[in-house]
């Protein structure tokens, strides 16, 4: 197949996911994202590199905002907010994590392409991506792709929509967001 055939599919395939994204839990998410002082982000492979990329854009809209692989992490608490990235939603040591924060008394939003999952039940809010997932199973919108390809890209663009929706809601200006851009690179 060549590129135009190939990138129609899963542009397709996209928008067959975002059809069936629960607005609802979606706007669970927006809400929680948008009231708290502090949000922790985790997740792994390429669902943690949307992650990060989400921990990233959030601090540039000016939220205090920590990736909990690093080693500069605080500590986290009451009222926090940890967002888990777990597109099978049953990663031990992602699980671990959600059970400590909450533990701390921090609120727990996953996302997940499997809801059913151990991680889920414990969290405060889901959000259900119902994209071919690796090892994921269920009504999920099937995939040409490789593993999780459809569920990673799904949430990278699930999360740049966050931002933009966010930095609407907060009234940031995309000079207030360059200003917070990394200035020394």
């Amino acid at each position: 197949m060549d590129l135009k055939r190939l990138s129609g599919i899963i542009l397709t395939e996209l928008a067959e996911v975002f059809d069936r994204v629960d607005s609802d839990q979606w706007g669970q998410v927006v809400e929680r994202v948008r009231r708290s002082p502090r949000i922790f982000l985790i997740g792994v492979g390429r669902e943690g590199l949307a992650t990060r990329g989400l921990a990233m854009r959030l601090m540039h809209l000016g939220k205090e905002t920590h990736w909990v692989w690093d080693d500069t992490t605080p500590a986290i608490r009451e009222g926090d907010l940890l967002i888990a990235t777990s597109g099978s939603g049953e990663i031990g040591h992602i699980h671990y994590v959600a059970e400590q924060a909450k533990k701390a008394g921090a609120e727990l939003v996953v996302i997940t392409g499997t809801p059913d999952r151990m991680t889920s039940h414990i969290a405060d809010a889901v959000l259900w991506v119902p994209a071919a997932v690796y090892r994921g199973k269920g009504d999920l919108v099937p995939s040409i792709q490789p593993m999780g390809n459809l569920f990673e890209q799904s949430i990278a663009l699930l999360f740049d929509i966050l931002v933009m929706m966010l930095q609407n809601g907060l009234s940031v200006t995309r000079q207030e967001m360059e200003a917070r851009h990394r200035n020394f690179e």
